[in-house]
């Protein structure tokens, strides 16, 4: 495979020293980009983009091709997993995804298998391997999954939900079988990130979307140590350099502390933690990335600078920081205003790292 010509994110990922802070924003590739929407109604729905290995390398690589960024992120679906294992994944107009077959008793959780990444999920590792061949090395490619937590929640739930009102009923009710949905749940992730790796994934991340809505208690048992578990049955090396783990739990900043000592290289924080008060919970033993609020990119171009200006103040000085949003970019946002944040993140970063 091709030599990396910027390596910038995997050195700030490790906490290496760069030249400028890296940039790249969570679902770069996505509605708010006009080539997007065209390619999207070529592919017929969002499934059948996803499970098409050119269409989901034209669309990872189309924020690469206006914006400067930093790194490209496979374009994907966190519910590929639960798919493969044969729930009936369908998207509703209004409603987003949804499951035919919840899982949501004893019957259900014996039943599901590990799927093989390279069957039943092959189309995701050919779309892996046929962005690293068309990025040719520009940046490093990012591969991902959901946590088990967040996982479950969408296969017990039957689809999105406001108050997690059954999943939450199986971890209180019943949590031995929880702990067993996120058992198959650990092992589907960890195969299929390293998987990933093994198809050219130089950089990891695992989504904890829901891991916020969760009490300390049952944060720490239901959702981290799931991914403590697969950390630890990740491959970490790869194409002779490590392969950096980003772990991101929204709405988690209460305890990036103890997410510092999961075995991450990095931890991702939304704009509820100030990056300073971050630095100090996870005293340099991890990367931070983040953390612009997405609304900011609504604003004035200017305003924006100022943003950008004020998280990069936040952090300070020294290696060690990703700027991201705090989530993923909103499908209405003008691209001009990204481009105003990506080539301010470039230009201003510059005196944190003389």
């Amino acid at each position: 495979m091709s030599a990396l010509k910027n390596d910038r994110l995997l050195r700030a990922l490790l906490c290496e020293p760069v030249d400028i802070t890296p940039v790249w924003m969570m679902r770069q590739a996505g509605r708010y980009l006009p080539e997007y929407r065209a390619t999207r109604q070529k592919a017929g729905s969002f499934m059948d983009l996803c499970q098409n290995p050119e269409l989901a390398c034209e669309v990872t690589l189309q924020p690469l091709d206006r914006f400067p960024l930093d790194a490209a992120i496979l374009f994907s679906d966190i519910l590929t997993i639960p798919d493969a294992m044969g729930l009936g994944l369908y998207f509703s107009e209004g409603e987003g995804p949804r499951f035919e077959r919840p899982v949501q008793d004893v019957a259900a959780v014996r039943a599901l298998g590990v799927p093989d990444p390279e069957q039943e999920l092959k189309y995701v590792m050919d779309a892996v391997r046929t962005i690293r061949r068309e990025l040719d090395g520009r940046v490093p490619l990012i591969g991902f999954s959901g946590s088990p937590w967040t996982l479950a929640t969408y296969m017990v739930e039957g689809g999105s939900t406001k108050n997690f009102a059954k999943s939450k009923g199986m971890m209180f009710d019943d949590p031995a079988l929880m702990h067993d949905l996120l058992g198959i749940l650990a092992e589907s992730v960890t195969r299929y990130l390293n998987a990933q790796v093994a198809a050219g994934a130089q950089a990891l991340m695992i989504f904890d979307t829901w891991g916020g809505v969760l009490s300390p208690r049952d944060y720490a048992a239901f959702s981290l140590a799931y991914m403590e578990r697969i950390i630890e049955g990740l491959v970490r090396e790869s194409e002779g350099r490590r392969v950096p783990v980003i772990l991101f739990t929204k709405n988690g900043g209460q305890w990036l502390g103890r997410m510092a000592e999961s075995g991450c290289d990095a931890l991702g924080v939304d704009w509820t933690t100030d990056l300073a008060d971050a630095r100090v919970q996870v005293r340099d033993k991890v990367a931070l990335q983040g953390n612009l609020d997405p609304c900011i990119l609504y604003a004035s171009p200017e305003r924006i600078r100022e943003e950008v200006a004020s998280v990069l103040d936040s952090y300070g000085h020294g290696p060690g920081h990703v700027f991201n949003l705090g989530h993923g970019i909103h499908p209405e946002v003008d691209p001009e205003h990204a481009a105003v944040l990506i080539e301010a993140v470039h230009e201003l970063s510059r005196p944190y790292h003389s």
